[in-house]
């Protein structure tokens, strides 16, 4: 066998050391997912109108309303038109830009890289339960019998009511931004990532965090994600120790 004098690297990998395809597939997941998201975002207006509606607090749609809606349109429409279908399709480049920011933080602080990064994989496994939670309910409902409406309106209250399984499901998701913001704040000090990049992805997880639901802020907080990915998507292509 031959051991690390014959040439073998068993250092730290950093993003210099990570293979070229590997920092080119995670560089382009920088770009690719708040693009992606932001997408998802848009198709949630009707018009700017309903963008420019900026609230402090989330007021969800009346049951009734939503319930009635969906069973109208009875599922014809191609699942992939639906935006939480999209966002859950999207949802394995979180994972990936997590991996590329862990990358980038390694070599200025291991340690608070790796928990930082635990935090975000953890969370993006309860997104994930979200985004499909509310993709079958959707589905679901479309398909029901007009003259069942009482009953999915009761139905659909108590499983999207804010307590038990629903609650503990939302309230996990939401690590992703706290473990991406974290990522992002170790990263502060590190060279050739502006300061301001760093804040850039913060405050926009902060903003998810602050208006969790509100379609218009959380547009928002991706664009800024989008803004401080891009100088290091640059570092991490270019394997900038």
């Amino acid at each position: 066998m031959c051991g690390p004098p014959c040439g073998l690297n068993i250092g730290p990998m950093t993003s210099s050391t990570a293979p070229a395809p590997v920092r080119t597939i995670l560089g382009w997941a920088l770009i690719a997912f708040p693009c992606l998201f932001i997408l998802v975002f848009i198709l949630h207006f009707r018009g700017i109108t309903d963008f420019l509606d900026f609230r402090l607090r989330y007021t969800p749609a009346a049951p009734d309303r939503v319930v009635a809606s969906l069973i109208r349109a009875h599922n014809r429409w191609p699942m992939i038109h639906d935006p939480h279908v999209i966002a859950y399709l999207a949802l394995p480049l979180f994972p990936l830009c997590a991996f590329a920011l862990y990358l980038l933080g390694r070599a200025v602080r291991p340690i608070a890289s790796a928990i930082a990064l635990m935090i975000t994989i953890a969370g993006t496994i309860y997104m994930g339960g979200l985004f499909g939670m509310w993709t079958a309910f959707y589905r679901g409902i479309g398909l029901v019998d007009p003259e069942n409406l009482a009953g999915a309106i009761a139905t659909f209250k108590a499983m999207t009511a804010p307590q038990g399984a629903f609650l503990l499901t939302t309230s996990l998701a939401k690590l992703t931004m706290i473990g991406m913001a974290a990522q992002a704040l170790v990263l502060l000090g590190r060279r050739m990532v502006p300061a301001w990049s760093s804040i850039c992805v913060a405050a926009g997880c902060a903003l998810f965090l602050a208006f969790w639901d509100l379609d218009n802020w959380m547009l928002i907080g991706t664009v800024l994600l989008l803004i401080g990915f891009l100088p290091m998507r640059r570092m991490l292509v270019a394997g900038i120790r």
